[in-house]
């Protein structure tokens, strides 16, 4: 090649790195991952993009890795095509927005800068029909992942058995625990022993789970300051005015005669006291905080308008609330339970304690756990495919 020949190849090549700004995005890989890429160039690649995938029956998890191998950014937004009819229905450690087929993820206050040789990842959970395809057009920050050549992928996944179970396409955020890496809940929970703390755990489990592969594992202890909790106080308030919770549970002990209670909505219109969802005299129960009523009626007659919670196996048990009118209605693995239920009508033995005030919660977090105010004993309990909505999800 003569000298004016290869000058020109070179002023070529310089073109084109200063188009991309510096910034290539190539996908690598890596066992039981999904790659967002083809063939990687020659020379290592200023960043790679990875897709890691644990895909079920009518849903999957994912997990995008951005390395950077070239100059620090302080923020990142990632944007894809899905290549066909997938849904999102939550994510963490970004937030995600989907119209159609594309999606834009955009990173959170605490994950913005990556430094050089740095990586930075995020997740989502989603719902599919038919063939879950790999998806397209990865870009980072307005650069296309390969430069101006189309990628080409090829996916392997693994699968977990049974079902999804948090495909439903109402939830504004379903959680199976899959995206959890380690034993302490993280991301969205955080534990938390509200007044006092004393031997209760809460834990990620791999042993048994609903669906998919971990739980919430609960080891609740007698006593009132034996409490533990996991609370998410991102996502509630996105559901009001109307919160509709659907949650999976399994647990070991019977509910007690004394009260116990395994989920509490922390109330900020009822001076940030709880609405708690537990137990009394040996069937479900709802207990407002603030003034202690009860719903139903702890008589005989009110308590036999609920019901037992079974033990030893996965129950589905779903809630709503309004803070428009205060109603309350509940059901377990689909039937609703009467004595579980406020309707705005007066029904003797059931609601005669809550109709004493008016209410009109307005709900900010999510609490899972377990608390005994004496004599209520201890528990072993687990949760999955916790669901919040705008509208009934259902137990499917």
């Amino acid at each position: 090649m003569d000298t004016s020949r290869r000058r020109a190849s070179a002023r070529r090549l310089a073109a084109v790195l200063a188009a991309l700004g510096g910034l290539v995005l190539a996908a690598i890989i890596v066992p039981n991952a999904r790659a967002t890429s083809g063939a990687a160039p020659a020379a290592t690649p200023p960043c790679q993009v990875t897709d890691q995938v644990n895909q079920w029956a009518g849903g999957f998890t994912s997990t995008i890795t951005v390395t950077n191998n070239g100059p620090a950014i302080a923020s990142w937004t990632v944007t894809w095509t899905f290549g066909g009819n997938q849904h999102v229905t939550s994510a963490w450690s970004a937030q995600v927005a989907q119209n159609g087929s594309a999606v834009t993820a955009t990173n959170e206050s605490y994950d913005g800068p990556v430094p050089a040789g740095g990586s930075v990842s995020f997740g989502f959970q989603a719902t599919y029909s038919g063939a879950n395809d790999t998806p397209v057009d990865f870009a980072v920050n307005g650069q296309p992942c390969n430069g101006d050549t189309p990628p080409t992928s090829t996916t392997t996944t693994t699968t977990t058995t049974g079902g999804s179970g948090c495909s439903s396409p109402t939830a504004i955020r379903c959680d199976g625990f899959e995206d959890q890496t380690g034993s302490t809940p993280s991301g969205r929970w955080s534990t938390v022993t509200p007044n006092c703390g004393g031997t209760g755990t809460a834990s990620i489990s791999t042993a048994t789970a609903h669906t998919g592969a971990r739980s919430l594992q609960i080891n609740g202890a007698d006593g009132y300051c034996n409490h533990v909790f996991v609370d998410d106080t991102t996502d509630p308030p996105a559901a009001s005015p109307t919160w509709f919770v659907r949650f999976w549970i399994k647990h070991t002990t019977p509910l007690p005669t004394g009260h116990v209670t395994f989920l509490a909505m922390n109330d900020g219109a009822a001076g940030n006291t709880d609405l708690r969802l537990g137990g009394q005299n040996g069937a479900l129960m709802w207990n407002r905080q603030s003034d202690d009523a009860t719903l139903p009626d702890q008589s005989p007659a009110g308590v036999a308008q609920s019901v037992q919670l079974p033990v030893n196996a996965w129950t589905c048990v779903e809630f709503s609330v309004s803070g428009a009118d205060g109603q309350i209605h509940t059901w377990v693995n689909g039937s609703a339970v009467p004595g579980l239920t406020e309707d705005g009508v007066p029904t003797p033995n059931i609601d005669d304690q809550w109709l004493g005030r008016a209410w009109r919660p307005r709900l900010t977090d999510l609490k899972l756990g377990w608390e005994s105010y004496g004599g209520g004993g201890p528990d072993g309990l687990w949760f999955d495919d916790v669901a919040l909505g705008t509208s009934r999800i259902g137990c499917g």
